[in-house]
């Protein structure tokens, strides 16, 4: 059973008609047994990803405030390689960042082969955030759908998997978490004005992500809607994803591994005959 809703272009999608609180049919419990059995195969997938250097990936959480994205990459860390992954946040642009296309800033984290990037939002803040406030007129952000599409369509073409996630959390839901910030005395540090103003504008984002996911899904980038009232079933739904996007490339990699090691073995050989045929002379 897929746990996330794939969006590739060929249906579009409505997020009120998505529910961000089912289970899947299965308990907490469950949920993180089988969360445990997904890491520990995608810590192995992603090592022969790393070692292998065919591909690289990237993957993209966005979502509204409370959503989880930075539970959902401290999940996906605990079974990952500290040598080959790392996660950017994409926080309000510079003056520098802002002088250049909106674009600049991101393309130099995209991962290079072998290596896996997390992006805690991304790119799409173009297309979400400058929208609904207006930061730029409708006529600018209008394009700026095409020219992410293209964007992904050469990082694709340079052996890049591109996993992207929307986490799709309830009105009610984000509002119980606020208020849990605000009794948590650990938690505190996470309060901000902001994050009650920008529900102002729930139904403006709503319409804005069914856009950039509708008009930026394709075959070979296509969305995951993830229902995130459940933090377990979101964790779950997130990996279970991954896996299943590197599990069919696991042969492949092992093959080129297989060819490192047996030339190492040759290249071995042939310098302990070396050694050999100098001690001889």
């Amino acid at each position: 059973m897929a746990y996330a809703q794939r969006v590739d272009g060929r249906k579009k999608v409505r997020l009120a008609e998505i529910d961000p609180h089912v289970d899947g049919g299965l308990s907490k419990a469950q949920g993180k047994l089988e969360l445990q059995q997904l890491g520990q195969e995608f810590a192995e997938l992603e090592d022969l990803l790393f070692y292998a250097s065919h591909h690289s990936l990237l993957i993209i959480l966005q979502g509204r405030d409370t959503a989880g994205k930075d539970g959902a990459i401290r999940r996906v860390l605990e079974f990952s390689n500290a040598q080959s992954i790392r996660v950017v946040p994409f926080k309000v642009p510079t003056p520098r960042e802002l002088a250049h296309d909106f674009l600049w800033r991101v393309h130099p984290h995209a991962p290079g082969r072998g290596m896996t990037a997390i992006f805690n939002r991304s790119h799409y803040e173009d297309v979400l955030v400058s929208r609904v406030r207006g930061l730029v007129p409708p006529e600018v952000w209008e394009r700026r759908y095409q020219h992410i599409n293209h964007f992904e369509s050469l990082l694709h073409d340079s052996n890049t998997l591109i996993l992207k996630f929307y986490l799709h959390i309830s009105k009610e839901e984000q509002e119980r978490r606020l208020l849990d910030r605000e009794k948590e005395t650990e938690k505190a540090w996470k309060l901000s004005v902001q994050d009650w103003k920008e529900r102002e504008y729930w139904d403006a984002y709503t319409a804005a992500y069914e856009d950039a996911i509708n008009r930026c899904a394709t075959p070979h980038a296509p969305w995951y809607v993830v229902p995130a009232d459940r933090k377990w079933y979101r964790d779950l739904a997130v990996m279970q994803r991954i896996v299943e996007e590197l599990r069919p490339h696991r042969e492949t990699w092992l093959q080129t591994l297989r060819k490192i090691g047996d030339q190492a073995l040759v290249e071995l050989r042939a310098y302990r005959q070396s050694l050999q045929g100098g001690g001889g002379d």
